[in-house]
Protein backbone atom coordinates (compact mmCIF):
# COMPACT_ATOMS: atom_id res chain seq x y z
CA UNK A 1 0.00 0.00 0.00
CA UNK A 2 3.05 2.67 1.12
CA UNK A 3 4.46 1.56 -2.80
CA UNK A 4 0.84 2.75 -4.73
CA UNK A 5 0.72 5.38 -2.27
CA UNK A 6 4.09 6.81 -2.89
CA UNK A 7 3.56 6.09 -6.44
CA UNK A 8 0.71 8.15 -6.67
CA UNK A 9 1.53 10.96 -4.71
CA UNK A 10 -0.81 10.94 -2.34
CA UNK A 11 -1.47 12.95 1.10
CA UNK A 12 -1.36 9.21 2.80
CA UNK A 13 2.21 8.09 1.29
CA UNK A 14 4.57 9.68 4.19
CA UNK A 15 2.02 7.75 6.78
CA UNK A 16 1.79 4.57 4.63
CA UNK A 17 5.34 4.73 4.45
CA UNK A 18 6.11 5.12 8.17
CA UNK A 19 3.85 2.63 8.64
CA UNK A 20 5.66 -0.21 6.16
CA UNK A 21 8.98 1.29 8.67
CA UNK A 22 7.23 0.34 11.63
CA UNK A 23 5.42 -2.85 10.66
CA UNK A 24 9.52 -4.09 9.56
CA UNK A 25 10.73 -2.83 13.19
CA UNK A 26 8.18 -5.05 14.65
CA UNK A 27 9.58 -7.87 12.25
CA UNK A 28 12.88 -7.45 13.36
CA UNK A 29 12.23 -7.20 16.76
CA UNK A 30 10.15 -10.31 16.33
CA UNK A 31 12.77 -12.43 14.62
CA UNK A 32 15.45 -11.00 16.95
CA UNK A 33 13.58 -12.54 19.89
CA UNK A 34 12.91 -15.69 18.19
CA UNK A 35 16.28 -16.31 17.40
CA UNK A 36 17.65 -15.36 20.51
CA UNK A 37 15.49 -17.37 22.95
CA UNK A 38 15.11 -20.53 20.65
CA UNK A 39 17.81 -23.43 20.70
CA UNK A 40 20.75 -23.65 18.69
CA UNK A 41 19.58 -25.35 15.78
CA UNK A 42 15.97 -23.54 16.05
CA UNK A 43 17.66 -20.27 15.91
CA UNK A 44 20.00 -21.51 12.88
CA UNK A 45 16.69 -22.84 10.66
CA UNK A 46 14.96 -19.49 11.58
CA UNK A 47 17.88 -17.22 10.07
CA UNK A 48 18.03 -19.81 7.53
CA UNK A 49 14.68 -19.05 6.28
CA UNK A 50 13.83 -15.59 7.53
CA UNK A 51 17.15 -13.41 7.15
CA UNK A 52 16.95 -13.01 3.50
CA UNK A 53 13.05 -12.08 3.72
CA UNK A 54 13.97 -8.73 6.09
CA UNK A 55 16.80 -7.64 3.87
CA UNK A 56 14.68 -7.76 0.80
CA UNK A 57 12.05 -5.55 3.03
CA UNK A 58 14.72 -3.28 4.32
CA UNK A 59 16.30 -3.10 0.80
CA UNK A 60 12.49 -2.14 -0.87
CA UNK A 61 11.90 0.18 1.83
CA UNK A 62 14.95 2.10 1.01
CA UNK A 63 13.80 1.86 -2.48
CA UNK A 64 10.32 3.49 -1.69
CA UNK A 65 11.72 6.10 0.22
CA UNK A 66 14.12 7.02 -2.65
CA UNK A 67 11.73 7.03 -4.89
CA UNK A 68 9.82 9.49 -2.38
CA UNK A 69 12.37 11.96 -2.40
CA UNK A 70 12.91 12.03 -5.86
CA UNK A 71 9.56 14.07 -6.09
Amino acid sequence: MAAEETEKKTVYASDDREAAKDAINQLKDAYEKAVKLSSPQVAEQIRGRVSQRIRELDNAYTALEESAMED
